[in-house]
């Protein structure tokens, strides 16, 4: 999956972070990808302040999609 993950993209976790109290569909922004597929990602809550910045598995994130997307 983390082929389809790009710098900025807008991403949700698929699975709970108790370790860094976030929970499953926390939203994020990707701010790096490192080599071994993994990214960092900016976890903010509404007012744009940083809640968790930490490197998570690519396998853990789903990219969200704010416009319709071609199936095919």
């Amino acid at each position: 999956m983390h082929n389809a993950l790009q710098l900025y993209a807008v991403v949700a976790l698929t699975e709970p972070l108790p370790e860094a109290n976030l929970q499953r569909g926390q939203v994020g922004t990707v701010v790096e990808i490192y080599a071994d597929g993994a990214c960092e990602v900016d976890f903010s809550d509404t007012d744009g302040q940083t809640c968790a910045l930490l490197a998570v598995a690519a396998h853990q994130l789903m990219r969200l999609h704010y416009s319709l997307v071609s199936a095919g």
